[in-house]
């Protein structure tokens, strides 16, 4: 009976481990395909450099269907407001390609210093401004609640396996 519980908690051990490389897989596609753009357009020295890489961002978001909702599921803050973040971005890239191409130096800094205070958030350090959790959005609860179980189960199935062992 103590082996039937070493297994099976090395199984969930297992299947814990292939959840959190998941979420791993998918912070770096989001990054590779949204967050990386995001950062790259605030970092861009240009207006039509930043409408580039912001446009990609945007595109993304449209196609996955990342557009509305919230990233939390117990409750809501509006820092996990995924519709804001959004529209935010999205008049963003309008702001940046109403820009004339006879425009002013000054008026082309300006509009690229705004987009870098949109994107980014600044504290100890830089970082992109995105909704916690937006890389697993909108699968976010599914995600916490199979996570949950499956570490409360391997730890239940460890403990009673050791316990076992001493018997």
């Amino acid at each position: 009976m103590k082996n039937l519980f070493f297994v099976l908690a090395i199984l969930f051990t297992f299947v814990f481990g292939a959840w959190g490389a998941m979420r791993v897989v998918k912070v770096i596609q989001f990054d590779r395909n949204c967050e990386g753009y995001l950062k790259r357009a605030a970092d861009a020295n240009t207006v039509e450099l930043a409408a580039k890489n912001l446009a990609v961002a945007v595109k993304y978001l449209k196609s996955n269907k990342l557009t509305s909702g919230y990233t939390s599921f117990l409750w809501r803050t509006p820092d996990e407001d995924v519709g804001f973040w959004y529209e935010n971005i999205t008049s963003a890239l309008k702001e940046l390609l109403a820009v004339r191409p006879d425009a002013s130096q000054l008026e082309r800094t300006n509009v690229l210093m705004k987009l870098r205070e949109t994107l980014l958030d600044e504290g100890r350090s830089v970082s992109v401004t995105v909704p916690a959790g937006m890389s697993i959005f909108p699968a976010n609860a599914s995600y916490a609640i199979v996570g949950f179980f499956l570490s409360f189960f391997a730890g239940v199935l460890w403990l009673t396996a050791l316990i076992a062992d001493d018997y």
